[in-house]
């Protein structure tokens, strides 16, 4: 792991093409296909945000009937769905896409041809999914997991599951190949210097994010294939050992996504709480055996989801559910040591990774008692369980999202986002994700189970959840200033009535800012060369040489 740096092979230059829509389809320029994967996660993100908003709008008050039982089935289907098939997950990968080679060094990804298939498998798993909407029966309706025998061609028949069937297998296909690239270039592709023990955290968080990926992704192909067959002979899931199979079989894809949902923006989080505490990352060494560590012990976890089927080894899941406190120890701790030790300054990328502490801890420490049996044997299958999930993905993970994107964006694009709408947006999502999720955690716990169209008035379930849907309103004002923000950005910068940003507007540490902003297609040229390698934060060493040397010369007069 800390052997000699590769130095990249000969360049073959990426197949950048000019300008114009069928460039950008067709290119293997590593940026442009990153690009077109993290925009359109960002358009899927905002359009499962709408079915959200319908679905807590029919649940702001007992007995309404907004939407038909049957559409609330596939409005809560397809969210769950596209959030984690479609946004989070494309999201994450796509940063790796962007970032990894210029992080790294590498002129261009490793197979760039098979990295833009898997982008295409992508939106056309996204469209297909969709598509089950314009069918006569409508889209699929059992669950972003689809547990048979209800999601079997008797009790969920039509087209539109079909094509959940098929959306989701392509979408999960496209990752593959996407992982596999990024791993590949993380490994076989660094630059001069940079040994495995070089790179920078986000890096590190790929590798062992696309190692999950490879190894747990193939497991819902196993599942859906499956499903599919269950679909054409109905006959197959009589028994129930298919049924507990179909389970396991999900569960071994489904809890590592939880994490290839998460360690790429925690590690965007402690990138940007080192920048913007102007010091090194805390832990460095930890850190990285901590995300391998969690990453292995992620495929032992599975069937902790299972509890209340009787069908599994509750105390032998339950304490490796447990055991994952460790390595998560790790990695928090080393991010408050980041920014206890520093000089903290507090930009909007900063203000998101901060609130990710504490927010995103809701979310483990619930996991923990979700993973104890006697806990969750109580809240299964209740709103404590939703709540865990957003505490989880939204206000946890979305908030790591939303400082990548503030931090990169000047990366990516030339030119900073609004401070001041971005201020608005950081206060309107903190306050709209705790308001719209804390209180399904009294609600769960109180009794409401989910996935319910409705609830009777007697219940006493109508505060809770109409305080929750006024949460939901703030998360969408917060979405709206976000588009605004990215916008008026991008508007600005096609006008010309924008101010460049600096190369690296934020004093950053690692070598994808030793670049132009935008890169150019070859990541590096002779006007900004690779500086020397010689940490996990080669730019703030050079900042550091460069500081030392007026020093050494007046000490040597």
């Amino acid at each position: 792991m800390s052997g000699t740096g590769r130095t990249p092979p000969p360049d073959r230059s990426p197949d950048v093409r000019p300008g114009g829509w069928l460039g950008w389809m067709t290119t293997t320029d590593h940026k442009r296909i990153g690009l077109l994967t993290l925009v359109t996660s960002l358009v899927m993100l905002l359009l499962m945000g709408v079915l959200a908003l319908i679905m807590r709008s029919q649940l702001a008050q007992p007995e309404q009937d907004l939407v038909a039982s049957q559409t609330f089935n596939q409005l809560f289907t397809i969210h769950g769905s596209g959030m984690i098939y479609m946004v989070m997950t494309p999201f994450a990968l796509g940063l790796g896409v962007y970032l990894v080679p210029l992080q790294i060094g590498a002129p261009a990804i490793a197979a760039p041809r098979t990295t833009l298939l898997g982008y295409w498998l992508y939106v056309i798993g996204a469209v297909v999914m969709l598509a089950g909407f314009a069918t006569p029966d409508g889209a699929h309706a059992a669950g972003w997991f689809s547990y048979p025998p209800l999601a079997n061609q008797t009790y969920s028949p039509g087209v539109g599951s079909d094509l959940w069937i098929v959306g989701v297998l392509l979408a999960t296909t496209g990752m593959i190949l996407m992982g596999g690239t990024v791993l590949w270039t993380a490994l076989r592709r660094r630059t001069h210097g940079m040994t495995m023990l070089r790179m920078p955290v986000f890096s590190w968080s790929m590798v062992a994010t696309c190692l999950m990926v490879i190894g747990a992704f193939p497991a819902l192909i196993a599942a859906l294939t499956l499903l599919a067959a269950g679909r054409a002979h109905s006959s197959l899931f009589d028994s129930n050992v298919w049924n507990i199979g179909y389970q396991h079989l999900f569960w071994f894809y489904g809890h590592p996504v939880v994490y290839v949902m998460f360690f790429p923006y925690l590690a965007a989080v402690a990138e940007v709480l080192a920048v913007f505490s102007r010091r090194a990352f805390f832990g460095y060494k930890g850190t990285v055996l901590s995300l391998l560590v969690f990453a292995g012990m992620s495929m032992s976890v599975w069937a902790h989801h299972m509890f209340a089927t009787g069908q599994v080894t509750n105390d032998y899941y339950s304490l490796t559910s447990i055991s994952l406190l460790v390595p998560a120890g790790v990695e928090y701790f080393s991010m408050i040591g980041t920014v206890l030790g520093g000089r903290l300054v507090f930009p909007t990328p900063m203000l998101f990774a901060l609130a990710f502490l504490p927010q995103f801890l809701i979310g483990g420490l619930t996991g923990i008692m979700v993973g104890t049996p006697v806990i969750d044997y109580h809240v299964t299958d209740s709103y404590f369980i939703v709540a865990h999930l957003h505490y989880v993905l939204f206000a946890g993970s979305a908030f790591g999202l939303f400082a990548a994107v503030y931090f990169w964006f000047p990366k990516v694009t030339g030119v900073r986002l609004s401070e001041r709408l971005g201020r608005i947006h950081f206060w309107l999502m903190v306050a709209g994700a705790n308001v719209t999720f804390l209180p399904m955690f009294a609600l769960g716990y109180e009794g409401m189970p989910r996935r319910v169209v409705t609830y009777a008035e007697f219940d006493g379930f109508g505060p809770l959840n109409l305080l929750s849907t006024c949460g939901a309103a703030l998360v969408a004002a917060g979405m709206t200033v976000f588009a605004v923000n990215i916008l008026w950005a991008l508007r600005s910068r096609s006008l010309g009535h924008h101010t460049p940003a600096p190369d690296d507007p934020w004093g950053a540490h690692t070598l994808e800012w030793a670049t132009s902003s935008p890169p150019p297609p070859l990541n590096f040229t002779p006007e900004h060369p690779l500086p020397e390698v010689t940490s996990h934060a080669p730019l703030l060493d050079l900042r550091g040489r460069r500081e030392a040397a007026p020093a050494a010369e007046g000490n040597g007069r």
